[in-house]
């Protein structure tokens, strides 16, 4: 039983809780400084954690034996739509901790002022 709730439930969301911690912060890596791009930072990360909380579904699928065609018996765009509301839905976690994440780059700033 607790076995079953702990690789059930919090494996998931610790997987969901880093990847909104690190997505932004290897985003940042790349982008450049200042209000304007970290506000597009912080678009361009919840699209990406969207497609990766849909995709880290998708693995919990199939990891519990659910054939890969199964998936898609309802056709391509219902599959899709129900893994990116399983995402949106995830933002539930992973959003506030992507907003910290995102709260603590312009420490880290050194051509831009906040």
């Amino acid at each position: 039983m607790i076995q079953d709730l702990s690789s059930g439930l919090v494996v998931p969301a610790l997987v969901l809780a880093i990847l909104g911690w690190l997505v932004p912060r290897l985003l940042a890596r790349i982008w450049r400084e200042g209000v304007g791009p970290l506000l597009l930072l912080a678009f361009v990360s919840t699209l990406l954690l969207l497609a990766l909380a849909a995709g880290v579904f998708v693995t919990l699928y199939l990891w519990q034996g659910a054939p890969l065609m199964l998936l898609f018996e309802h056709g391509t765009a219902a599959t899709l739509g129900h893994f990116m509301r399983l995402g949106l839905l995830s933002a539930l976690l992973w959003g506030p901790i992507m907003v910290l994440s995102l709260a603590g780059l312009p420490r880290h700033w050194k051509e831009e002022t906040w």
